[in-house]
């Protein structure tokens, strides 16, 4: 067995099962996050075409994918600013370059305690750095799926909605439709994180959750792709702000016109990266904010 791939074979789904999508049960930390102030800080980083987004409590650090390979700079720069020496998980949410393409320059610039990712294997270059840099530097990996839950603490928690077994196959973006898919559940705050979900995944998580995904902010899937943000998955999460995650004129054309306009009939506040910059969402349980980095 090729050794970059040795790992994925003997890594485990650790994490237990959890009840359906919702976040009951949660309740607000007392303690702050020095950069913020609010005990529990999500920010979608403006890193261009792709997805990097980063969890604080008072306790924890995660790091959910890692953008690609032209923005490591600005990424690791986002994450020093922040005054952060060690990222306790990294969650890559499936091995296309624009979720991992900066996971070299994390594993180089900071102690990283855990990685977890969908066991979805690539054949990029990309992919088996990644997976060579983990096993040289012994870093425990672990597999996430449906049903699992990450403890951020201070009450908050990350529950794994996505992937399901078996995976979806024979769609137009397999990597894309078994991305992992996290819903941050704090109090009565939750944000449901999409990584690249298309419409497929989303039907799946629809059909599985129903009304438990409704959340209070969506980081949309695909990056505003036509393919992802159904009409009967934005209805189910039902979320009051999303955030899409892109770069200024990316050749995708992202995001899809049809797509804003479903946001737009459905009431939803609409943030971007690439005019908004970097988006601060900060919440003590009970309430939120959205900042924008630009004004």
């Amino acid at each position: 067995m090729n050794k970059t791939y040795r790992i994925l074979a003997l890594a485990l789904v650790v994490l237990f099962a959890v009840f359906g999508g919702g976040c009951s049960g949660n309740q607000p930390g007392a303690q702050a996050v020095k950069s913020s102030g609010a005990p529990l800080a999500v920010k979608v980083l403006d890193i261009g075409q792709g997805d990097a987004i980063l969890i604080r409590t008072a306790e924890r650090t995660v790091l959910v994918d890692t953008g690609d390979t032209p923005s490591r700079e600005k990424l690791v720069s986002y994450i020093k600013k922040e005054g952060i020496a060690t990222i306790d998980a990294l969650i890559i949410t499936h091995p296309h370059a624009d979720h991992i393409g900066g996971a070299q320059a994390i594993f180089d610039n900071f102690p990283v305690k855990q990685v977890y990712d969908s066991g979805q294997v690539s054949t990029s270059n990309l992919y088996k750095q990644y997976l060579s840099i983990i096993e040289r530097k012994k870093i425990p990996f672990a597999l996430l799926e449906a049903g699992g839950q990450i403890e951020l603490g201070g009450g908050a928690a990350l529950k794994v909605l996505a992937p399901e077994k078996p995976f979806i196959s024979g769609s137009d973006s397999d990597l894309n439709n078994n991305s992992i898919v996290l819903k941050i559940c704090f109090g009565n705050f939750s944000m449901l994180l999409a990584a690249d979900a298309e419409k497929e995944a989303e039907t799946r998580m629809v059909k599985r959750y129903g009304e438990t995904l409704k959340s209070s902010v969506l980081k949309a899937g695909h990056h505003g792709s036509s393919s992802s943000s159904t009409l009967g998955f934005l209805k189910a999460v039902a979320p009051e702000a999303v955030i899409i995650s892109l770069g200024t004129n990316n050749d995708y054309h992202h995001p899809h016109p049809s797509v804003i306009k479903r946001y737009n009939q459905q009431k939803i506040a609409i943030y971007r990266t690439d005019t908004d910059g970097t988006l601060t969402v900060t919440s003590d349980g009970s309430t939120y904010t959205i900042k924008k980095e630009k004004q």
